[in-house]
């Protein structure tokens, strides 16, 4: 089962990996993740279903918190609070 975003997230920066298939999501998550402040949150969009999984399990192993998902007409918001 998906983590379901809380309402109301303040996002500092937004990364659009719409129409983009791994690895490429995850890479450029992992090259934006360095322009945004510890504590602040990073919104990434993307179509590819295996981000679903891949972006949990990145945050879980380098220690960013990963706030959840919400899906849009088409796409997927994914949430991630740098650490």
């Amino acid at each position: 089962m998906s983590k379901i975003a809380p309402e109301g997230l303040t996002v500092a920066h937004t990364l659009d990996c719409k129409g983009l298939s791994c690895p490429m999501p995850i890479l450029k998550t992992k090259k934006e993740i360095d322009k945004v402040n510890s504590g602040e949150i990073l919104e990434v969009l993307g179509t590819d279903p295996g981000t679903r999984n891949d972006i949990p399990g990145w945050c879980e192993r380098v220690g960013h918190e990963y706030l959840g998902e919400k899906e849009d007409a088409g796409f997927l918001h994914f949430y991630i609070k740098k650490a």
